[in-house]
């Protein structure tokens, strides 16, 4: 049964096996479908991608947002993708802010914070201070720090048992992206 006055969960999906981003995904559509407001902020995803999850959105009327400037291994620049994750930071406690969403997902967002471009510490403070008790927070990536894991509401860890890389098989369309 629903609560009269919903209260907003901070959700983590984290760890090193597939599925994080995918299930943020499907929070997203089950949110939509009952015309919550959502968005999602891709924080390591090229400005210019055009991935599989992105094609749908636009076909749905959903928001989802790449702010970065891809693969951070591959960066030609890691100064500027670090600036690219401040930036989407700000962005994201804009629309946090807002009022103008019901759930909100920070997708790769644990990234900016194991790469030292954001400290764990005073991002949770900032969350505690400022998230709307309502909004629903939802924040994927690998190896989330200590402080996100104690804050959230909801940790699931994704943990790879096994991976079709390991077999030599590449990343496929539809699948991976």
């Amino acid at each position: 049964m629903e609560q009269s006055t919903p209260r907003g969960l901070v959700i983590v999906n984290t760890g090193n096996g597939k599925g994080k981003t995918t299930a943020a995904l499907g929070l997203i559509l089950r949110a939509s479908g009952w015309e919550k407001r959502t968005c999602m902020l891709q924080f390591i995803k090229n400005q210019g991608a055009a991935w599989g999850e992105i094609r749908l959105a636009r076909k749905l009327g959903l928001e989802i947002v790449p702010t970065g400037d891809g693969f951070t291994w591959l960066s030609k620049d890691i100064d500027q993708s670090a600036e690219l994750a401040r930036a989407a930071w700000q962005e994201a406690q804009r629309r946090i802010l807002s009022g103008e969403f019901d759930l909100i997902v920070l997708d790769e967002f644990t990234y900016t914070m194991t790469l030292g471009w954001l400290d764990a510490k005073e991002v949770v403070e900032w969350l505690r201070a400022n998230k709307p008790a309502a909004l629903h927070l939802v924040i994927t990536g690998r190896d989330a720090p200590a402080e996100l894991i104690e804050y959230a509401d909801l940790v699931t860890e994704m943990r790879e048992i096994k991976h079709p890389y390991q077999a030599g098989i590449k990343a496929q369309r539809g699948i991976e992206y």
